[in-house]
């Protein structure tokens, strides 16, 4: 009996859950791997920050995948619009969802709706090359910058819009966010945390690179960090970015002064306002403590200038018709990965934004398992499926123009062909672009 599986979505979930279907099935099992977009790869492609090519290499374990026969891409095909969650069950005998966590969850405040405020799906997605983003043009005539957040996406905004354009040397950031970051005012990126220290979700290697930049030095005010000795209580990755904050906190004014653009960590600082009238001149935030791990209010206002808001807290996944959603969680609700018979989610459409691109490997092969219990059980796969057959013949009915592999490959080298001298690739950011050059 061959196994059909469906999976929405080819970031890394995807592929992880389909490299974990081979494993399980063998040739036993064909998999249907579907995309909005013509290109796959997901966050690898349009998340991960484009001067961290090392982490953008696992695409290549994602490939050999891709490349196999029993695994196809179906780009160019979006569900729940092209094609309903409820036309593919009858085809295939599981759906599983890998569609990340694609939307910003919303500030929630006053004055968001500002010109010039952001959330970082839209403006990471602008740099990376997203064709949702490409026309975002951000301002970035002004002097100041705040980034909402303290975890590593905070991290990435706050690097590249400090960034020389000779540091971009080596990365896929596009063209038009390269022009207009190279012809950028701002000096003065504020990071604003609702916590402290102990309380940051940034890794020690992104922390580390902010001392490395050519014209920017990271600030952290003395006052904000408490007794080294409490550094002993947390694990050691913790322990070694709240030692580099206790660097950054050491820099003398001269080191600061010499170069002209400030990363200033701004802890104990819960927002409250968007200040501005049609844009945006300032961020009001409340000043705070911590009590056992949470941030209490102490009624102690101040305004943080800002000419630009970059939101990062948190993403949501994008609700499907037909499919339960969770709008308080940003999520589908599952029981370890099952949403109903024969419907199933994974990675971040699953757990919500948490962990890391290799967090998804074990929660591929998980939910796999899951499949294969259901399968075992007769809960599922009891009807014949014509799987793969079936949705090609869905396809010619309806004529949607389905962007292969092999079609990718002929985009990708496209791309390589376009790019500037040291990049790897010049991005496609519009999907007609794209199309057209897989030929």
């Amino acid at each position: 009996m061959t196994v059909h599986l469906a999976i929405v979505g080819s970031g890394p979930a995807g592929y992880y859950t389909a490299e974990a279907a081979q494993r399980k099935w063998g040739d036993d099992v064909r998999v249907d791997v579907f995309d909005t977009l013509p290109v796959p790869y997901g966050l690898i492609r349009t998340g991960v920050a484009p001067d961290h090519q090392s982490i953008k290499g696992v695409s290549r374990r994602y490939e050999a995948t891709a490349l196999s026969e029993n695994v196809r891409f179906v780009g160019n095909v979006t569900i729940g619009e092209d094609v309903s969650v409820e036309e593919l069950q009858d085809l295939y005998d599981a759906i599983i969802l890998a569609t990340g966590a694609p939307h910003d969850r919303p500030l929630g405040l006053p004055g968001e709706d500002l010109a010039n405020v952001f959330g970082s799906a839209a403006f990471v997605g602008w740099y990376n090359g997203h064709p949702a983003f490409t026309d975002l043009d951000p301002d970035l005539s002004g002097a100041n910058a705040v980034v909402i957040g303290m975890g590593n996406v905070a991290l990435d905004v706050a690097r590249i819009l400090a960034k020389t354009e000779e540091e971009f040397a080596g990365s896929d950031i596009v063209s038009h966010a390269l022009a207009a970051l190279r012809d950028a005012c701002v000096s003065t990126i504020t990071i604003v945390g609702r916590r402290g220290p102990h309380q940051i979700m940034m890794t020690p290697k992104e922390l580390g690179e902010l001392q490395h930049l050519s014209r920017a030095a990271p600030r952290v005010d003395p006052a904000d960090l408490p007794d080294e000795g409490d550094d002993a209580m947390l694990e050691p990755g913790l322990r070694k970015s709240v030692s580099h904050l206790r660097s950054f906190a050491a820099l003398s004014e001269a080191d600061r002064a010499a170069k002209p653009v400030t990363i200033d960590f701004d802890m104990f600082a819960s927002p409250v306002r968007i200040v501005g009238e049609g844009t945006v001149r300032g961020v009001e935030v409340e000043r705070t403590v911590v009590d056992a791990g949470r941030a209490v209010g102490t009624g102690e206002t101040y305004v943080v200038p800002a000419d630009l808001v970059v939101a990062c807290i948190g993403y949501r996944s994008s609700p499907i018709p037909g499919v339960p959603f969770d709008e308080r969680l940003g999520r589908f609700p599952n029981d370890e990965g099952r949403i109903l018979p024969g419907l199933y989610a994974v990675g971040w459409a699953r757990r919500g934004p948490t962990g890391t691109i290799g967090t998804n490997r074990p929660d591929g092969f998980g939910v796999v398992d899951r499949i294969a219990e259901d399968l075992a059980s007769g809960a599922i796969g009891a009807a014949s499926k014509d799987g793969r057959a079936g949705f090609d013949r869905l396809a010619a009915e309806r004529a949607l123009d389905i962007v292969t592999f092999r079609d990718w490959k002929k985009i990708e080298e496209a791309e390589a062909s376009a790019a500037r001298a040291g990049s790897p690739r010049e991005k496609f950011v519009d999907i007609e672009s794209m199309i057209r050059a897989r030929g």
